[in-house]
């Protein structure tokens, strides 16, 4: 299995270009393949991919799980994207409590 790690960081050189050209189609499955092994930083990137539809369909309920998934690691811009997701019910139910919660981890 590959290192989690340097997966996580060649989908980051993908992603904004460092070093290599620009490309979310190439940034994307790194991400995932990080996340998968349990890194914060690609589950958020892996996240941010998919609610924006960067080198993968949008889905907003897949990128709610990988928010999840950094944010219970103390990931704060997957707490904050998290918190949001749940003050608009986007990818999961709205709920406000749940939101101001994530903000108030994020904020701590």
């Amino acid at each position: 299995m590959g290192h989690a790690g340097a997966r996580a960081c060649l989908g980051d050189c993908y992603n904004i270009g460092q070093g290599t050209p620009k490309d979310h189609v190439k940034a994307a499955p790194y991400f995932r393949l990080a996340a998968d092994q349990g890194v914060p930083e690609a589950q958020f990137g892996y996240a941010q991919c998919l609610t924006f539809g960067d080198g993968v369909p949008k889905d907003d309920n897949v990128a709610a799980r990988y928010y999840r998934l950094a944010a219970d690691h103390g990931h704060a811009p997957a707490q904050c994207c998290l918190a949001q997701y749940y003050l608009h019910g986007q990818g999961l139910s709205k709920d406000h409590d749940e939101g101001v919660r994530y903000h108030r981890f994020a904020a701590d």
